[in-house]
This record gives C-alpha cells, structure tokens and sequence, in this order.
C-alpha cells in the first residue's frame, strides 16, 4: 500500500505538471501583449511596416452610433484605413460594415464576441474566429487577411485557428488608450505621439462597445490631430497591405 501510495502521489504530480506545460505553451504566445516584447522580437506582429508610412487601424466597430463619423473624417481626408470588425457587432449592422468596404477601407477580422483567447480552447477559438470571418465575408463581400486578438492578447489556439483560416495576426505599436477611464482627445492624441514613428500600427476605436462611454469620441477628436501630426512628419497613412504586411504567411512570425 505504501509503494501503491507513492505511485499514485508520483502519478499526480507527473499529471500536474503536464497539466501546467500544456496552460503555459497555450498562454504562451499571449507573452507578445507585451510591448517592448512585441516589437523587439516579432517586428511584423507589432504591425512594424515601411518605413516612410504608418497604418491606421480601428477595432470593436461597425458602430452605428460612431463609425460613421470616421468615415466622414477619412473620407475628407482621402485616406483609408484598416478596420478590425467584430463579428457580433457586425451581425447587428451588416450594411455599415458594408458600407466600410465600399469606401475602399481594409476589412479585418477581430473575432466574434470580444473575449481573451487564453481563457478559451482551441476548439471555441477557432469556431469563434470562423463564425467571425464569414459573418465579415458576407456582410462585406471581403474576405479578410488579418486578425487581431481581443485585448491584444494571443494564445496558442488563436494562433493555430489564424493559420487555418489563412489569417495573418497584427497588434499595434502605437496605441491611444481611449478606453482608459477619462480619456481625452488631448491624452488619446498625447498617447498615440508617444509611439509615433515611421513604420508604426496604430490602433484606435471606433466604439464604445467594450470601453467607457466616451472613448470613440476622444479617438475621434484626437484623429484629425494625429493626421496633421503624420502629415507634417511626411508619413504617408494607410492600410496593413499598403504598410507592407500582406506578404506574410498567417501565424506569428518575427
């Protein structure tokens, strides 16, 4: 009985810790949420592009209630941007997401419910991130080339699920923090000067979906700024395929 108890003691332990490698090689990957992490060591994923241009990339969207506005502002500007939709918000606004694509801006895919992938099997991610991209597809006529986690947070089953929908993972490395309680358009403009170079992803929000009422608003104030800002360092504005990101195979890759 001893030995006996010894060997199931051995035989959990043995089954902790594999237990333990498996959440970590899962979690593994949502290492790269770190920004210095990202941009030293997987330059593309941190949407680091040509160097004379900068991508301009909203998330949560199509909004009724704010998109619009940054299509007017976009399309006064005549300037196109990248757009990661969310599935569930685009089954609620089929014709805006619609209407996104038909002003030539970039369509990309940002999963179905806003949700971490590392709290989700790899099962649940992919038909999350599936159900996602053909709600896209079909709303918009599209088929999108990139996908950005939620919360900018990968894990390996998003990973994998991106590979097999032939999706290309981008973050940002610039960002404007709008969803932080009180943001501005003064701290959201402030914010995104701060990582501003050529060669930068920026990521703004163009609803209030999953932040603090508001925070589309400051993301919106602070845009025409920003683009004086581009302007006046001579970066050209775009999308993540004029930035020189579309020639990548899906994954991450440095």
């Amino acid at each position: 009985m001893h030995n006996g108890h010894r060997r199931l003691a051995r035989g959990t332990a043995l089954a902790g810790l594999a237990a333990a490698g498996l959440a970590i090689a899962h979690a593994g990957p949502g290492l790269t949420a770190i920004g210095p992490v990202r941009r030293l060591a997987f330059p593309r994923l941190a949407g680091l592009g040509r160097p004379d241009h900068v991508a301009l990339t909203f998330d949560d969207g199509p909004d009724p209630a704010s998109t619009p506005a940054f299509l007017d502002l976009l399309a006064a500007r005549r300037l196109h941007a990248t757009f990661f939709l969310l599935g569930s918000m685009v089954a609620r606004a089929p014709r805006l997401a619609a209407e996104i694509a038909a002003a030539g801006h970039e369509i990309a895919v940002h999963g179905w419910d806003h949700r971490y992938t590392i709290l989700r099997g790899p099962g649940a991610v992919f038909s999350d991130l599936a159900r996602a991209s053909d709600a896209v597809s079909g709303a918009t006529g599209a088929r999108p080339r990139f996908f950005r986690p939620p919360y900018g947070v990968l894990s390996s089953g998003a990973v994998l699920a991106a590979r097999r929908l032939e999706l290309t993972p981008v973050l940002w490395s610039s960002w404007g923090k709008e969803w932080a309680p009180g943001a501005t358009a003064d701290s959201v403009f402030a914010s995104v000067a701060a990582g501003l170079t050529g060669g930068a992803t920026i990521l703004l929000h163009d609803s209030d979906c999953t932040s603090p009422a508001g925070a589309a608003s400051a993301a919106l104030g602070a845009l025409p700024w920003l683009l004086d800002e581009c302007s006046a360092r001579g970066l050209a504005v775009g999308t993540l395929a004029e930035h020189g990101l579309g020639a990548s195979r899906p994954g991450v890759r440095a």
